[in-house]
């Protein structure tokens, strides 16, 4: 659950002094997937059969429960505003990838203000995107951190040589792990994730592809596909698998859309 944790805090970076903090929403996220199937989930499993959740506002007229790529959008970037991130990026993508919106975790999850949720990004496509096919919603997160920033993170040096596959058997679970040196220095990294973890919250999400970019500068770009989650604020039932597939996550990484300009 780092990468939740590492994706999840980028989100609150730069946004003030909040009333919560990175790791509630972490802690929220890591609830076990197997409490869902407990006699005491069945509230929650009852909310995503019908396929919604209405958050309450959390003050002025705008729900950030749901931001539409219409609007200002949860994320700031000085060059490209929420619309034309999404719209850039489901132009990148097959068609039968389903519906692209750009969302808030923090909105949906912990009911955060506007501008609370609102995010600096490093890349023009950082985001954190909702994907609805076929009744289900799941979710796309992108994120390019410096080596600065995962120095901070991690507290030790960034090491873009680093084998990740080499801890599987360690949390976090990567099964299926496939590590690819590029030609140009650069090493991707993607594997899958049960999200089988403990937890005591109302937040379960399912399973997900989660990938690493490791470039030689130290920086990296992260992202999950996952295919959603279940218990507050969920907006939908999960997709039956990750909106992007590995092949799609390694062509959208390793292309020039995802870089920032220089």
């Amino acid at each position: 659950m780092n990468d939740v944790r590492e994706l999840l805090g980028r989100a609150v970076e730069g946004a003030g002094k909040p009333a919560f903090s990175a790791g509630a929403v972490y802690a929220k996220a890591a609830r076990i997937r197997r409490r869902r199937r407990a006699a005491g989930s069945a509230a929650v499993l009852a909310v995503v059969a019908a396929g919604a959740f209405t958050l309450p506002r959390a003050g002025g007229d705008e729900d950030p429960a749901r931001t539409s790529v219409a609007s200002a959008g949860p994320s700031a970037s000085p060059t490209d505003p929420a619309p034309a991130r999404a719209e850039r990026l489901a132009a990148l993508l097959p068609g039968d990838v389903g519906e692209i919106e750009e969302v808030s975790l923090l909105a949906l999850i912990k009911n955060a203000t506007p501008e609370q949720a609102r995010t600096i990004y490093l890349g023009p496509l950082d985001g954190q995107y909702a994907f609805r096919k076929d009744g289900g919603v799941g979710y796309l997160l992108l994120t390019l951190m410096d080596r600065k920033a995962l120095e901070r993170k991690t507290g030790r040096p960034a090491d873009p040589a680093e084998d990740l596959c080499a801890r599987i058997g360690q949390e976090p679970a990567r099964d299926d792990c496939v590590r690819e040196v590029l030609p140009d220095g650069r090493t991707l990294t993607t594997w899958r994730d049960s999200m089988d973890y403990a937890g005591d919250d109302s937040v379960g999400w399912g399973p997900e592809l989660v990938g690493r970019l490791a470039q030689p500068d130290g920086s990296q770009f992260l992202v999950r596909s996952s295919t959603g989650f279940e218990g507050s604020g969920t907006q939908g039932p999960l997709l039956s698998e990750p909106p992007l597939s590995r092949e799609q996550l390694k062509k959208l990484l390793t292309g020039p859309e995802v870089l920032p300009k220089g």
